[in-house]
């Protein structure tokens, strides 16, 4: 067989394919920075395209002034660390007994489980069910219902069942009771799911300004995606120059600096965590499609 040489026809226009995808991928979050970073009278004359015209740190400077975005960045963070180890803790316990398929009435919680993937109960359901049991306007309100996903425990399953049964039966000659094996040689040979399922749910944790908007109502307890929304939708109102809410600033400044500034100040840390883990998206796919 022919080997291909790089700069054959094909090869060139596959590689120019390729470069005009991650330009377009890549030249929207690019254009958020600079504007972001650019004076804002200047950008509203456009023209800013690919750096900064007139450089100014002070679209970050009013949205920094306001001490509740501090609080809200703190309600993101003790949210996104508390809701991502209590989901895996609690989803891999669960996957850990419905690997073992003596269970009675495994496979009918399973169909139940898989129904639940493609059909809800509804929001205004949902909205009714939480305000009943207290978690309206309650912290909790992101961490209780978030802890048990059935597709991670799918994935969670699958993973679990590859593992060597000896592994378990000379842990209980040793007298090792179920939690004893699950935490203390389960849970430590599973790290590449666990860090799959815990990337899953810290994206989503990170990212989520749904719960915020629907299920709080105290400005103390909304995370920062929630804090961003009512800063888009407020700016939204007015085209061109905004006063933004809850005191950020007395200042007037341009209403999509201010956005763009928001946005970059809000994706940057998830984007910083994202490539030391993003290898293990691939791999968590691989479990639950091909093993499970």
């Amino acid at each position: 067989m022919r080997k291909l040489n790089s700069n054959t026809p094909f090869n060139v226009i596959i590689n120019t394919v390729m470069v005009l995808v991650c330009f377009i991928a890549l030249y929207p979050v690019w254009y958020t920075i600079i504007v972001s970073f650019n004076n804002s009278e200047d950008t509203l004359r456009g023209g800013v395209y690919f750096w900064p015209r007139m450089f100014t740190l002070e679209s970050y400077r009013t949205v920094f002034q306001d001490k509740s975005i501090i609080k809200a960045f703190g309600i993101t963070i003790l949210r996104t660390l508390l809701g991502t180890v209590s989901s895996v803790v609690f989803t891999s316990m669960v996957a850990y007994a419905f690997s073992k398929k003596h269970i009675l009435g495994n496979k009918v919680y399973m169909i139940i489980g898989t129904i639940t993937m493609f059909f809800g109960g509804g929001l205004i359901p949902t909205f009714i069910l939480f305000k009943n049991i207290g978690l309206y306007d309650n912290f909790l309100v992101y961490i209780i219902p978030c802890m048990f996903n059935f597709y991670n425990m799918i994935i969670f399953m699958a993973f679990f069942r590859e593992l060597p049964v000896g592994l378990e039966e000379s842990a209980k000659l040793d007298g090792a009771n179920d939690l004893i094996i699950f935490f203390r040689i389960i849970l430590p040979l599973s790290m590449p799911v666990v860090a799959t399922i815990a990337l899953f749910n810290g994206v989503w944790q990170w990212n989520d300004y749904f719960t915020g908007v629907m299920y709080i109502n105290n400005a103390d307890l909304q995370p920062i995606q929630t804090f961003l929304y009512r800063i888009v939708a407020s700016a939204s109102a007015s085209k061109a120059v905004v006063s933004l809410p809850a005191g950020i600033s007395a200042q007037q400044v341009s209403s999509q600096s201010v956005r763009l500034a928001t946005m970059v100040v809000t994706t940057f840390p998830i984007v910083c965590v994202y490539p030391f883990l993003q290898k293990y998206f691939v791999k968590g796919m691989l479990i639950g499609s091909i093993k499970g």
